[in-house]
């Protein structure tokens, strides 16, 4: 529980207070519908509490009463007289149990302190849990240990080599992984005098964030995770006045692969929001930037990009073999696999190849090593042997994988480049998997009691988000009965649809309601909020709460808001952006998303599309039940010009 208000609240939202009469109109937030708390007035002449305001100007820059252009920076706090007539408003004790008192609600923190037998009792109780755990307590893990388990295919010490060397390890996000394919890749066809063919390059770097508070907000916004198409996690979005921002290294489009050492490039979406919202002092991050295309004539390194990649086998005892030849080139430092030995267990692995340069085995530096050292760390490793190893890929970048399937040529609308249909899927959305459901709530109440939830979301909002409930308190009639919960959408109340209001609308239609002596609401519950992996987004309490972006996904086509983002570019140019997702055999329908979006290129210039968008069609052909070889060609037959449509949904908050 708080110790100021003795109610519990996430960290950074505003104190709760149980208030003993209906407070003056002019005296409420109109973001939280809450009596302001450290008020803050705006040039147009609105107050709202200071968390409320801050909190809404990250997603908007207008007021949200009159829509007027704003910035945070030009508001400041109420007058002493308004903040007086706010801390004299009468509360009553939240421990109505074992105290009835009331008092101003300046003096709760004092009253809770010195006088409340309640909050007496509620600190004894929680001294006697603390202290058995106290007295029990093992040693604390040795350094670099993690609490949380890693991914045993990717050891953390093996790639964090790489990111210490001098120079970055020089690699490829146009990997030929199932579904995923790269339009910034395609070659050209309009004549031989072209300039020479370019290579995408980025780099791995550790970057240290450093923090005053160590419960601060990093401040960026990320989408991913080995539980959907994007597999990596990236990041969507930075902040502004954040403390990424302040820092100024790590950009949209990065891809984030450890975090305090612990490996995070094949970990779900939730799991590695928890390890990103870990508290502490400083955050070690290992990213993978893309640096733009390069000449391949002018890569020191090789005419073709390259890819940093983790591989563990495991022995069954120390004197088992691994069925590798490893070799010495005379014109580049380190070792390389020569052959894999049929039948041994890389070769059964399959997932070393040969010209593999190997960087590192079980942490051990081997970028100048020889065979010899090589062979003594296997031999001696009593079972899991972990190598990182640089790859040059053999596969041609940016073709498109084939699955079999045809597709048959037409004329379209756009100019007369042909593009090429599917047929046509069923009206459900493919990837709808009922992880939600809809539920009507109706309660009785007095006229004068609220309905004691904040929201969220509105259609102005620069993702065009549905509303949804940001908060449940515990002084209002939804909070006695239960059934409305954080994270719902608000689809109607008492026969107003509100899913194509913006969010004042919605405050409105709310309030007005809220004085009827009936309320029914309409709502979505999204049911992958109860899963264990997700519930950790409802335990931080150190973060201002809104949905993961991996909840967003599994809403009804109905509640989306697709926008078209038009893209223009040159005869020799890529559009500038990779894809994941589509049709295939083994998973099924999936939908598609940007993954990466190549610096100086057209995507990146027009700065509509970020990483995470799905795309849902192509110059107004759906996407819906295609497969990758079947968008790219829709992509790459577009010369000049063409029109995707997208769902943007906001990243989740660390």
């Amino acid at each position: 529980l708080c110790c100021e208000c003795g109610q519990a609240h996430p960290l950074l939202d505003n104190h709760l207070y149980n208030f003993q009469d209906e407070v003056d109109d002019e005296l409420i937030c109109h973001i939280c519908l809450q009596p302001l708390l450290q008020p803050m007035d705006t040039p147009c002449g609105h107050t709202y509490c200071f968390k409320c305001l801050e909190n809404f100007m990250q997603e908007y820059n207008f007021c949200p009463m009159d829509r007027k252009k704003l910035s945070f920076q030009q508001c400041h706090k109420s007058s002493l007289l308004v903040r007086n007539l706010l801390d004299k408003l009468l509360v009553l004790c939240p421990f109505k149990a074992e105290c009835q008192q009331t008092m101003q609600r300046c003096e709760l923190e004092a009253h809770l302190h010195n006088r409340c037998p309640g909050f007496k009792k509620y600190k004894s109780e929680l001294q006697r849990k603390k202290n058995p755990i106290s007295k029990g307590k093992e040693d604390p893990p040795a350094k670099g240990e993690a609490n949380t388990p890693k991914d045993p295919e990717v050891p953390s010490g093996g790639s964090s080599l790489v990111a210490e060397s001098s120079g970055a390890a020089v690699v490829s996000l146009g990997t030929a992984e199932p579904g995923l394919v790269n339009p910034a890749f395609e070659e050209t066809e309009e004549g031989e005098n072209l300039p020479q063919r370019t290579s995408l390059v980025a780099e791995t770097t550790t970057i240290e964030i450093h923090r005053e508070d160590p419960e601060e907000e990093l401040g960026m916004r990320i989408v991913g995770g080995k539980d959907t198409p994007l597999g990596n996690i990236v990041v969507q979005e930075v902040l502004r006045d954040s403390v990424i921002a302040a820092d100024g290294r790590i950009a949209p489009g990065d891809h984030i692969l450890e975090v305090n050492g612990v490996n995070i490039s094949s970990v779900t979406h939730c799991q590695a929001v928890s390890f990103l919202r870990h508290p502490g002092p400083v955050v070690q991050l290992m990213v993978l930037q893309e640096k733009g295309f390069s000449k391949a004539a002018q890569q020191e390194c090789s005419s073709s990009a390259r890819e940093v990649i983790h591989v563990t086998l495991v022995k069954r005892d120390r004197s088992e073999p691994l069925g590798i030849k490893l070799i010495r080139k005379t014109d580049e430092a380190g070792i390389f696999i020569l052959d894999l030995l049929e039948g041994g267990l890389a070769a059964k692995n399959g997932k070393l190849s040969r010209n593999d340069r190997v960087l590192s085995i079980n942490g051990q530096d081997l970028r100048q090593g020889t065979p010899e050292a090589a062979a003594q760390i296997i031999q001696t490793t009593e079972s899991r042997v972990n190598f990182v190893i640089l790859r040059q890929p053999g596969v041609q970048l940016g073709e498109p994988l084939e699955d079999g399937s045809t597709s048959n040529s037409s004329s379209s609308s756009n100019g007369g480049s042909p593009v090429h249909h599917r047929r046509r899927p069923d009206q459900n959305h493919y990837r709808r998997k009922s992880n939600y459901q809809k539920k009507t709530v109706a309660i009785k109440k007095e006229p004068k009691e609220s309905l004691g939830i904040t929201i969220g979301g509105g259609r102005d909002n620069k993702n065009k988000l549905p509303i949804y409930v940001t908060s449940v308190q515990p002084i209002g009639c939804l909070f006695r009965d239960g059934r409305i919960k954080r994270g719902d959408v608000l689809l109607s109340i008492n026969g107003i649809d509100l899913t194509h209001l913006n969010y004042y609308e919605a405050v409105s239609a709310l309030k007005s309601n809220a004085a009827s002596h009936s309320v029914t609401l309409k709502a979505l519950e999204i049911l992958s909020l109860n899963s264990p992996e997700a519930s950790l987004d409802i335990r931080e309490q150190g973060f201002s709460w809104s949905p993961l972006w991996i909840t967003w996904l599994g809403l009804p086509s109905y509640l989306h808001f697709c926008q078209d983002i038009v893209l223009s570019k040159g005869n020799l140019e890529s559009w500038g952006f990779s894809i994941v997702g589509g049709f295939e055999e083994s998973k099924g329908n999936q939908p598609f998303f940007i993954k990466t979006i190549v610096p100086g290129t057209p995507a990146f210039r027009d700065r509509k599309l970020k990483c995470g968008d799905e795309i849902v069609a192509v110059n107004g052909v759906p996407a819906i039940g295609m497969s990758n070889s079947e968008l790219i060609p829709m992509l790459k037959e577009q010369r000049n010009k063409v029109t995707l449509t997208v769902v943007s949904w906001p990243g989740s908050l660390v």
